[in-house]
């Protein structure tokens, strides 16, 4: 698959509130594209807003507090390491769509033992930390680099395809909707409860799959 950095044209169709949780490769990442997409993106993360200031003031988002980004977004991203989804407060997050683009790590997050176990899938775990607001998986599965460089028009034969995991359908076609501004082409990947198939140490994990290898390796 040839890949070269995104040069997308197309026209923003629905203009958005956005909020992302987390600076670092991925968060940032997210908060320039969009922002070059001309969505209102505002960025949080654990340090406070004076130590956003270089970001916002590259990509013209808004340097805000985590409960400010979430009360003040429509969707709110969550790009930070799952151990510290505990200390965020879920109330500003109720009614949102809360995309998880989170990955867990036991040697980085701790033990947390539902998930360890496979009790539930992380996502889950987010879910029932946040129970007022819906949830989608999406981002998780693709390095931040490809995610910012390898963006696509629609229709290109070499378009990386990104799994769309949650159990609200209409905030899975908010997200789908993002995916394809980005550059990717969006594939369901079922429900929360089915996203474990695009966790690290999947074969979508990684993989910059198109749109039929990535559904062929959901359901291997």
């Amino acid at each position: 698959m040839r890949h070269g950095r995104v040069g997308l044209s197309r026209e923003v169709t629905q203009h958005m509130r956005i909020g992302i949780v987390g600076s670092g490769k991925v968060g940032g990442t997210l908060t320039a594209r969009f922002r070059e997409l001309g969505h209102d993106v505002s960025v949080a993360n654990s340090r406070g807003p004076d130590s956003l200031r270089p970001l916002a003031d590259q990509t013209g988002a808004r340097a805000s507090t985590v409960k400010e980004a979430a009360e003040n977004s429509d969707l709110v991203v969550l790009a930070i390491p799952t151990r510290a989804i505990r200390e965020l407060p879920p109330q500003p997050f109720n009614g949102k769509i809360l995309v998880d683009a989170n990955n867990y790590y036991e040697e980085r997050d701790g033990e947390i033992e539902p998930i360890v176990d496979r009790a539930i899938t992380s996502s889950r775990w987010v879910a029932d930390h946040f129970p007022g607001a819906r949830v989608v998986k999406a981002f998780n599965n693709i390095s931040a680099q490809h995610l910012g460089r390898y963006g696509k028009p629609k229709g290109d034969h070499n378009r990386i395809a990104l799994p769309v995991a949650g159990d609200d359908a209409d905030a899975k076609q908010v997200v789908e909707g993002l995916v394809d501004e980005l550059g990717f082409d969006p594939v369901d990947a079922g429900t929360l409860d089915a996203s474990w198939r695009q966790q690290p140490g999947t074969p979508v994990h990684l993989t910059d799959l198109d749109a039929t290898g990535l559904r062929q390796h959901l359901t291997a």
